[in-house]
């Protein structure tokens, strides 16, 4: 049936003029490549996460991937998931570089972005800590198995891969406490510090 606009303000006609046109679906592709961000349920505290390895950005001639039981081998570990235009994650990544300073708690970090961009956002930012690369290009099995759909999202692993603590976006206070069990306080004396911001 053919609806006449006539009668229509204005401001409806434009909507008929355009809801005539062919639709234009979103690429499949694009619907492949989300799916699984969307089956994956986000780990919680007590789920025993499942071997892995991913190569680092900076490989050395005898070390070209880690694995999650050789960065959980000495005590708990943090698995921080990055994207590089994330403002969240430029905030969080300094302060999760002072916590691995101390020596007492390391810190990794999962990049979802290529070897290129992610070297550039360590070199911008100062980070010295392993990053290990999850990119799209290998489909984010890592960030998959986690259930990441925010960034950053971080997790504390302990031995045997059980995870201990989760925190997606930013929180003082959690960062505070991972500050406390490095033994080291994160925060400058007088600097601003939001307390939460969503990832």
């Amino acid at each position: 049936m053919k609806i006449s606009t006539a009668a229509m303000p204005r401001k409806f006609k434009a909507f008929a003029r355009h809801s005539r046109k062919p639709w234009n679906p979103v690429p499949l592709s694009y619907n492949r490549a989300m799916r699984p961000w969307k089956e994956h349920k986000l780990l919680e505290p007590g789920a025993r996460v499942a071997e892995f390895r991913l190569p680092l950005l900076d490989r050395s001639p005898n070390q070209g991937d880690l694995a999650l039981s050789h960065m959980v081998a000495n005590g708990p570990a943090v698995l921080a998931f990055f994207k590089i235009s994330c403002p969240v994650c430029q905030l969080t990544f300094p302060y999760l570089e002072r916590i691995h300073s101390s020596s007492r708690l390391p810190v990794f970090g999962i990049s979802q972005n290529n070897a290129a961009d992610t070297r550039d956002f360590t070199r911008r930012f100062g980070i010295t800590f392993p990053i290990l690369l999850d990119s799209r290009d290998s489909g984010y099995p890592v960030s998959n198995a986690f259930g990441i759909s925010h960034v950053p999202t971080l997790f504390v692993a302990g031995p045997g891969g059980v995870i201990e603590r989760v925190t997606e976006g930013w929180l003082k206070s959690e960062i505070g406490r991972l500050g406390e069990m490095a033994g080291v306080d994160p925060f400058e004396a007088g600097g601003q510090v939001p307390e939460s911001k969503a990832g």
